[in-house]
């Protein structure tokens, strides 16, 4: 019987992080004191929520009257995400495109993210801020919470990654074990994405194609210089004859 009660008890906490998750995203609400803000509750019944794994019913009724979501979609994912659209403030496909299926059912849905060019964005040439060019659906297994996905202008790491591949940073990452992919920020050229070495007291970036010289970056410099390390490719490649 106690491990019946476990097993039912997973399930339940399951359900509620599920339900959470598509509450946070149909509201934009990423924190609890946003969320109690646009359930009109105390933060703490966020906290006896999550401790119940029990979302009251009433905070249904309040989305559906507030943002005109379906509280069945909200509880089990059952579309239509709204029953109400004039009142919704992101669109159902986007939101489809980014929650979890309900518990017990694959989840074959992806996450839409957006891609920023390896130049940036920024008008100084000694800093690197993204610059969002496209939208990328990806895996929601591929998600991070510090990712930054990039679309690759150059022929460098060839062919390993190819010209126009898209790239997964995970900026939460910036260690530099040998050999390990990284994206480097060089001023006037923007990102690059470099195998790294530290020899002598400095970093070695290397490019997978040897007619590309290789890069040096003192140590000192090289943190503030490194937006994280490559966590994932997507790419095509093309046939050969």
């Amino acid at each position: 019987m106690a491990k019946l009660k476990k097993k039912c008890d997973e399930r339940l906490e399951h359900w509620f992080e599920e339900a959470m998750e598509r509450i946070k995203k149909a509201t934009g609400a990423r924190t609890q004191v946003q969320l109690a803000e646009v359930l009109e509750v105390r933060q703490s019944s966020i906290s006896d929520a999550k401790r119940r794994c029990s979302v009251p019913s009433d905070w249904f009724l309040k989305l559906y009257r507030s943002h005109g979501l379906n509280p069945n979609w909200l509880s089990d994912g059952q579309e239509p995400v709204y029953l109400n659209a004039s009142r919704g403030t992101v669109s159902a496909d986007n939101l489809l495109r980014e929650t979890p299926a309900s518990y017990g059912r694959t989840n074959a849905r992806g996450r839409l993210v957006q891609v920023s060019t390896m130049t940036g964005g920024s008008a100084d040439p000694n800093v690197w801020a993204p610059q969002a060019a496209e939208d990328l659906s990806i895996p929601e297994s591929f998600h991070r919470p510090e990712l930054l996905v990039l679309r690759v202008d150059s022929a460098g790491m060839e062919p390993f990654i190819v010209r126009g591949a898209f790239v997964g940073i995970d900026t939460a990452q910036r260690q530099h074990p040998d050999g390990e992919l990284c994206a480097v920020h060089f001023p006037h050229q923007g990102l690059l994405i470099r195998r790294v070495y530290y020899q002598d007291g400095q970093f070695v970036l290397r490019a997978e194609d040897k007619g590309y010289a290789d890069l040096h970056v003192p140590a000192a410099e090289m943190a503030a210089r490194t937006l994280g390390r490559v966590v994932w490719v997507i790419q095509s490649f093309a046939p050969q004859g």
